[in-house]
Formats: C-alpha cells, structure tokens, sequence
C-alpha cells in the first residue's frame, strides 16, 4: 500500500504500481484531527515506511497508535540532523548539532524513535539520506535550485560559486535511497539504530561545477564572490539556499550502512546529478546546445 494525498503521479512509472493500492490521506490534516496515525494502523501492516513525518508530534501520535501491534516503523531522516561538522566524515554517532526547523524537527523525531525502541516499544530503523537527486530538478552546484546554473555551465558562461567553492554537498540518487530503505526492512540488526544515505563521497561545489561543465568537453568557469555579491547575482532565495547548503557543508559517513544493511550506492554524486540534468533538459526546463551527454 501507498499512502498519499493524490494529487499526482509517482515520480517515475513502473509497471509495479498496477501492484500497489493507493491510499488517500492528507496527513497534515489528519494529524491535526488526531487520526491519521490509527488511520494507518487500521490497514494492520507488516511494516510501515514513514518518508513525510517531520515533527516530533506526528511521529508520536503514529508510534502511540502502531504500539499495539508493534510492526517495524523505517523514518526517513536528513543528513540535516548535523549541523557544522567537528570530524569528517561525519558518522552517526556524532552529536546532533542540527538547526532551522527541518534538522532539529528530525534529530527530535529521531530521539522519540529510538527511545521507543529501546523501551520495547514500536521496533524502529532511522535512515538519514542526503540530497536526493533523480528524475526531477535537484540540488544544483551551486547550492540551491536556480535551474540557470545548468545552462551556463554546459553553454561556458561563468557561475558565482561563494566561499571559493569550497562548501560541500552529498548527494544521494533516489535508487540507492531505496535500496537502503528495502535492505532496512529485512536486516534486524538494524533496529534501533540511524543510518547515513548517500553516495560515495560528497563533492564541493566547484568540483560538481567542474563535473557538470566536463560533461560537455569544458573547464568550468567560475567567479568566485563574496555573499553579497553572490546574493546579488543570483536573488535572495537561491543564495538563501546556497548558504543553508554550505553552512552545514556535511559529508557523511556510510561505513555502518554498508556494514549492517549491506548498502552499496550505485551512483556517484555526479551520476545522480547527471541523471537530474538529462531529465530537466528532456522535459524543457533547461534548454542546452548539446542534446547527448
């Protein structure tokens, strides 16, 4: 079963969804009634995937309704859960430094999960992805989602990069997500414990920016500014994101992925870019002189 709000189709199609019964729920609305969580114990499920819970509340009010039957509840987390880094690359069990409200809502959900865990209550696997990137417009070079950055580094023109380029992003495509989330539903080792998500190594923006232009037979060309400036140049939302990205500058540990789930990413951060990249061109939100790359 899916459950969702139903307002659109999956990501990507697959014949496997012919499989899948469709579930409509609005859960902001029924958190807010106090009944989504029984909503969901009511299909009586083996396990449940919880990818859109992102306050310590709503996680409560699942968790208190799955307690009697107690199936196994894997959260979708955020790499977010750390803010600057002390040692790289950061594992899980570094202390939660997390800030703003998305980080600090997960590493909240996180503590309620595995202290019910550990107290015999509902078993739990939390798994913490970084940027997602696949089929759809993601996590660009520069740090935010200015779909510009992508056509001047495949056309040669120049991109802003603050800081010298130096912040860090860890990508993750949405495959190697899934293939976490499928290996933590059939490894019990991995109850009660969080995991990292992402690709192999996190990239700085000027070396995604390098990758990107390599695509197409070019050295990136990249003016290095100052915040206001890049402010400037860019607008106010995008160098927002760019600076909520570099801040935290987070490369994350996998070893205990690998060790306990067995997960192996497919993709490098590049190769998920590249597969966000062909999708926007094929769909006309990026327009470049060069069709294959």
């Amino acid at each position: 079963m899916a459950v969702s709000r139903g307002v659109r189709s999956p990501y990507v199609s697959a014949p496997e969804w012919r499989s899948v019964e469709l579930v409509t729920a609005d859960r902001e609305a029924e958190d807010a009634d106090g009944v989504f969580g029984q909503r969901i114990a009511a299909l009586a499920p083996d396990a449940v995937v919880d990818m859109i819970c992102f306050t310590p509340e709503s996680a409560q009010q699942l968790v208190d309704a799955l307690r009697p039957a107690r199936p196994l509840l894997v959260h979708c987390g955020t790499i977010w859960v750390h803010g600057p880094a002390a040692r790289v690359p950061v594992t899980e069990d570094e202390p939660r430094t997390a800030f703003g409200a998305y980080g600090t809502g997960k590493a909240a959900i996180e503590r309620l999960l595995h202290r019910q865990t550990i107290a015999g209550g509902v078993p739990s696997v939390v798994l913490h992805p970084g940027h997602i990137s696949g089929p759809w417009s993601s996590i660009t070079p520069a740090g935010n989602l200015d779909l510009d950055v992508w056509r001047r580094l495949a056309d040669g023109d120049s991109v802003a990069l603050p800081d010298q380029g130096l912040g860090v992003l860890h990508h993750v495509h949405a495959d190697d997500v899934a293939q976490a989330f499928e290996s933590a539903l059939t490894q019990p080792a991995a109850i009660g414990s969080s995991f990292h998500v992402v690709s192999e190594q996190a990239m700085t923006l000027r070396g995604l920016a390098g990758g990107v232009a390599g695509w197409f037979g070019r050295e990136a060309i990249i003016d290095f500014v100052d915040w206001p400036e890049f402010e400037r140049r860019v607008g106010a939302e995008h160098a927002t994101t760019t600076r909520e990205h570099v801040v935290r500058s987070i490369a994350a540990s996998i070893d205990r992925a690998r060790r306990v789930l067995g997960y192996r990413p497919r993709y490098s951060s590049l190769e998920a870019l590249h597969d966000a990249f062909r999708w926007l061109v094929a769909n006309g939100q990026v327009e470049v002189d060069a069709q294959d790359f």
